[in-house]
C-alpha cells in the first residue's frame, strides 16, 4: 500500500502531513514508515498512527534524547511516555488534542529495517531507491507463536488464574482471564480463520467469536470466575486440534480443573 493510496479522516491525514513535514526537515532521520493499520488496512476514525522513524546510526542516540521535544513540535501534545513497559525504549507512546489522536513514534536505526515484525508502507525517504532495496531484502521476523509456543504457556498462566481466585484475590483472577483471552484464546481464533493473530484486536470480525468468548467473561463472584477460567480452558483445547501442539503438557486439562475444584491430591 503507497502513500496515495492511504484514505485517512482528517484528523489522521492532518498529523501525518505533519509528521512528514517534521521528519524531512530533521536531518538526522533517513526514513518515515508507515506500521499497524497504515501498513495492513482496516483503519477508521479510531484507529491509532503507528509511525517508523529511520536515524541515522550515528544520531540515534541524539534523536531519542531529544524525540519529545520532536513529537511537541508535531501539535499540541497532552502527554507522552516511552515504551520500556512493552519491552521497546525506541518507542514513545503519544496522545495529542484536542481532538484526542494516539501517536506511536518509533525511532529506529537502517540496520533495525531486518527486525521489523511486518512489512511497513513507505511513508517518505531521503532516498527512496535505497530504502525500497533494504525492505525488499527483510526478512520479516515472526513472533514465534506457534501452537507449541501457546501449549507451554496456557497451562501456567491458567494456574495462576486459579491460584488468585482460590486466595480471594477475584479482580486479579478476572486480569489474569482477560490476559489469557487476548494472548491466547483470541489469537488462536484469529489464526484459525486465516487472520494475523493480534489478540481480541477486531476478533469480533471473526464468525462465532464472540459466542465462543462470552462465556470467559465472568462476573465478581468465585462460582462465576471458576466457571469461566473452565470454559477458557475448554475453548483452548478446542481452538488447538486446528493445529495440536508437539507435546501437550501431560494432564491437562484435568489436573487444572481438579485444582479449581479442590481436588487436587497433597503430596
Amino acid at each position: 500500500m503507497g502513500l496515495a493510496k492511504l484514505d485517512l479522516p482528517d484528523l489522521h491525514a492532518h498529523m501525518l502531513e505533519r509528521v512528514i513535514a517534521a521528519a524531512r526537515a530533521d536531518g538526522h532521520f533517513e526514513a518515515l514508515l508507515g506500521t499497524g493499520s497504515l501498513a495492513y488496512g482496516g483503519f477508521d476514525e479510531h484507529s491509532d498512527l503507528d509511525f517508523v522513524i529511520v536515524v541515522r546510526a550515528d544520531d540515534h542516540a541524539a534523536a531519542m534524547a531529544e524525540r519529545q521535544a520532536f513529537a511537541a513540535r508535531l501539535g499540541p501534545l497532552l502527554a507522552a511516555f516511552g515504551g520500556e513497559h512493552v519491552g521497546e525504549p525506541r518507542l514513545l507512546i503519544c496522545l495529542f488534542g484536542p481532538p484526542l489522536l494516539h501517536v506511536d513514534l518509533k525511532f529506529i536505526t537502517p540496520g533495525d529495517l531486518s527486525a521489523l515484525s511486518e512489512h511497513p508502507v513507505v511513508l517518505w525517504a531521503r532516498d527512496t531507491g535505497d530504502l525500497e532495496r533494504r525492505l525488499a531484502g527483510m526478512t520479516v521476523s515472526g513472533r514465534g507463536r506457534d501452537a507449541q509456543w501457546y501449549e507451554d504457556r496456557a497451562w501456567v498462566w491458567l494456574h495462576y488464574v486459579a491460584t488468585k481466585l482460590l486466595r480471594g484475590e477475584h479482580f486479579e483472577a478476572i486480569g489474569g482471564l482477560d490476559f489469557f483471552r487476548d494472548q491466547v484464546l483470541g489469537a488462536m481464533l484469529q489464526r484459525n480463520a486465516g487472520r494475523k493473530p493480534r489478540g481480541v484486536r477486531r476478533v469480533e470480525d471473526v464468525e462465532g467469536a464472540k459466542a465462543l468468548l462470552a462465556p470467559t467473561l465472568p462476573s465478581t463472584g468465585h462460582r462465576s470466575i471458576a466457571e469461566a477460567l473452565k470454559r477458557s480452558a475448554a475453548l483452548y483445547v478446542e481452538l488447538r486440534t486446528a493445529e495440536p501442539p508437539a507435546s501437550p503438557v501431560k494432564g491437562m486439562p484435568g489436573l487444572l480443573l481438579d485444582f479449581v475444584d479442590g481436588k487436587q491430591s497433597r503430596a
